[in-house]
């Protein structure tokens, strides 16, 4: 029994030193990322404003502009290719954490050029993308072997998006659920609240405003329950069109027979004639339309399939940004055409839409519920995580991070296949004699043999 009770107190005493050791850790990964992000969002918002003070023929900076983001990537660091977030996850799953740390300036350079002058891209992947960076090299300054070196890089993560979205407590669960479907990393968690709610600390302290909420209150009626199980299979379709639209138009791209640099021209004519077309909303983060949408205003209809494939086509030819933000877009603008063809509220449409397509299509239902009562409070957080639930459901396997990892499937009727050496975890296979219907047609089929 002694040797029992010394094992307990070790057990103990070994806990208390990793909370101690990862609390330092994850402060110092706060404290950096917090403070880099900070700084990456105000020379983006000085950026920004500084192009949209310009006379109207500023849109044509498109074009240049996405050639200039190009041509950093290719020239100094093409591990910064890509939306940040999904080249961090292939970071942990692949490369043992290690992201180089000349990613850092590059992405933060090719990110601010694609987005000042016009190109439909997201900020939270390249603070996820700078802050993975800057934690693997503290994990290499200080020396820390691989397992520690992915968990600082995943605490990177949080703190990005923590940093970025003023959601602390979403932003530590993103960081340790969007790594894999179906499984999450509790040995991170401590590590992650605590980064994520230090760099949130930080951002704010430097002025980096929040996501913008409204409570909604509101009573659970069957009518509105059932509104909320319509909205979330509905925005799991809207999750499929916006995860297909980016892997269509990256593969129509990268079939295209022409020089890299021209891809990035083509691409901004493209986004050049939308805008002179559809208007100058779908270019940008695209954040003042998504707070119309959260307000109640009147959106064009098809706005979330318009921004979709604008931020397919600026992340496919060249550009670098994130994908969240637009996924924010094309939810809450999504909400917002249900809501108008169901004649339900707007505002709480458009809040479910804005977090069920995040879960849908990022697979993180339970950031995204979260996300929702940090914005819209505790009253309607339940309909907004039925639609979450419902949404990553309807979605299947995919995801807009191609380097997400399938852990388990999302029914019992699907098996992973073995690894192939190469990423594709959405081609699972069906079992069909898992399925219920199956089983019960063939043992009518026994029975009436039988007689």
């Amino acid at each position: 029994m002694k040797n029992g009770d010394d094992k307990r107190v070790e057990e103990i005493f070994v806990l208390l030193y990793s909370a101690a050791k990862w609390g330092i850790l994850s402060l110092l990964a706060g404290l950096i990322v917090g403070g880099a992000a900070s700084v990456f969002l105000h020379l983006l918002e000085s950026s920004v404003s500084f192009v949209g003070g310009l006379p109207f023929w500023r849109i044509l900076l498109l074009p240049l502009g996405l050639l200039a983001s190009a041509f950093l990537i290719k020239t100094f660091a093409p591990e910064a290719h890509g939306h940040g977030t999904e080249k961090v996850i292939e970071a942990v799953h692949y490369k043992q954490g290690y992201i180089p740390l000349k990613v850092v300036p590059v992405k933060l350079a090719a990110t601010i050029t694609t987005l000042a002058s016009g190109g439909s891209a997201g900020k939270e992947g390249p603070c996820a993308q700078i802050g993975g960076g800057l934690m693997s090299w503290l994990a290499g300054l200080l020396r820390l072997d691989v397992e520690d070196r992915k968990k600082l890089v995943v605490c990177g993560i949080s703190a990005g998006f923590s940093a970025v979205f003023g959601t602390p407590i979403s932003g530590a669960v993103f960081g340790v659920e969007v790594l894999y479907i179906g499984q999450m990393l509790y040995d991170v968690l401590l590590p992650s609240f605590i980064s994520g709610i230090i760099a949130r600390i930080v951002a704010t302290s430097f002025g980096i405003p929040g996501l913008a909420g409204r409570i909604i209150p509101i009573s659970l009626e069957w009518k509105v329950i059932l509104l909320s199980v319509m909205a979330g299979i509905f925005f799991g379709f809207v999750s499929i069109m916006h995860i297909e639209m980016l892997n269509y138009t990256e593969s129509r791209f990268k079939k295209l027979d022409m020089s890299w640099w021209k891809k990035p021209l083509f691409g901004g004519f493209l986004l050049l004639a939308m805008a002179l077309t559809l208007g100058t909303r779908y270019l940008g983060l695209g954040m003042d339309t998504v707070y119309e949408a959260l307000s109640g205003a009147r959106v064009p209809l098809f706005a979330f399939f318009i921004k979709s494939l604008a931020m397919a086509i600026t992340l496919s030819c060249g550009g670098s940004g994130g994908v969240l933000t637009p996924t924010f877009f094309v939810g809450a603008t999504a909400g917002a055409t249900f809501a108008r063809l169901t004649g339900s509220d707007p505002i709480l449409l458009s809040v479910m839409g804005f977090t069920a397509v995040l879960a849908g299509a990022a697979n993180t239902p339970i950031t995204a519920s979260i996300m929702a009562m940090e914005i819209m409070g505790p009253q309607a957080t339940p309909l907004a995580a039925i639609a979450c639930v419902l949404s990553f459901v309807v979605s299947g396997h995919r995801s807009i991070y191609p380097t997400q990892v399938l852990a388990r499937p999302k029914s019992k009727v699907f098996e992973i296949p073995p690894y192939s050496g190469e990423q594709a975890f959405y081609k699972v296979k069906i079992l069909s004699s898992k399925i219920f219907l199956s089983r019960y047609i063939r043992a009518l089929r026994i029975k009436q043999k039988k007689k």
